[in-house]
């Protein structure tokens, strides 16, 4: 059951949480604060579906920034909310939440880069954020290697790599993002953003994408073998695999696979055989 009706009016707006604590979004860590309600109770919607209430779920967000998405996600009544943030100034702001929402909000002070996701919570888990640009990659690379323990992963982006991580084979925004991403999600594209709603305006669109973690997934690759391989055939994409994955020693014919083809011609299928045979050998 949505709470947003009778706690809207305990809470300060958020261009006074802003203006309180001195929140001038830093370039350096990537910040645009969407501070307009209703997209971000869409972006939490759409991580709903049609199940509209979050009870069941401990919800991981990072990056909250000033809350705005934090707001939403607490106004659907999560079992419990894990804040991820490293701007103290920020934290102090999250932290007015409490006194709103008690003891729904669990606030982590520190880099998402280097906090281990699956000692965090309670099964089963959501991942909701707007994440900071700089670092989106890296952040996203790091669920991803963590994708077993999460349930569904509602995530914003700039629109350029939603666009890679949504590709097809042989198409320009197709690599190694792309490759990684659908070999271990379902992905589906959700709506953009315009620039004119965050503050302050980026120079690009955004866009949301929901992450399916396939069902039972258990790496039969390990990651930094798929990795290494991806690394290899897209760093040269413009040459054929048998020239870019030489090093890699792997008998493409008996895959099935034309060394004369490059990076962005195979499959995931393709790539995830050829991460295997790279496994076996490099076992031996």
């Amino acid at each position: 059951m949505r709470l947003a009706i009778e706690r809207l009016h305990d809470l300060i707006p958020l261009r006074d949480v802003i203006n309180q604590y001195g929140l001038t979004a830093k370039k350096s860590l990537g910040q645009h604060f969407l501070l307009d309600k209703n997209l971000n109770d869409r972006i939490v919607r759409t991580a709903l579906g049609r199940n509209l209430d979050l009870s069941n779920y401990t919800i991981i967000e990072i990056g909250p920034g000033p809350g705005g998405l934090t707001r939403s996600i607490l106004d659907y009544n999560p079992r419990e909310l894990i804040a991820i943030e490293k701007d103290t100034r920020c934290i102090r702001a999250i932290e007015d939440l409490r006194a709103v929402y008690k003891n729904k909000i669990v606030i982590k002070p520190s880099n998402a880069l280097h906090i281990d996701l699956t000692k965090l919570g309670t099964k089963p888990i959501q991942l909701i954020a707007n994440l900071p640009y700089n670092v989106g990659a890296p952040l996203l690379i790091k669920c991803l290697k963590q994708a077993s323990h999460i349930d569904q992963m509602t995530l914003m982006f700039q629109k350029e790599v939603v666009d890679r991580l949504i590709a097809k084979p042989s198409s320009k925004a197709y690599g190694r993002l792309s490759v990684i991403t659908q070999w271990l999600c379902h992905t589906k594209y959700e709506f953009d953003i315009s620039s004119r709603a965050f503050t302050p305006p980026p120079n690009v669109t955004s866009s949301l994408i929901t992450l399916t973690p396939r069902p039972n997934l258990k790496l039969t690759i390990k990651f930094e073998n798929m990795e290494k391989v991806t690394a290899a055939a897209f760093g040269q994409r413009r040459k054929m695999l048998r020239t870019s994955l030489k090093s890699l020693d792997i008998d493409m014919k008996s895959l099935g696979i034309n060394p004369k083809l490059r990076a962005e011609n195979l499959t995931v299928e393709e790539y995830i055989a050829l991460a295997q045979a790279f496994e076996e050998r490099s076992m031996t």
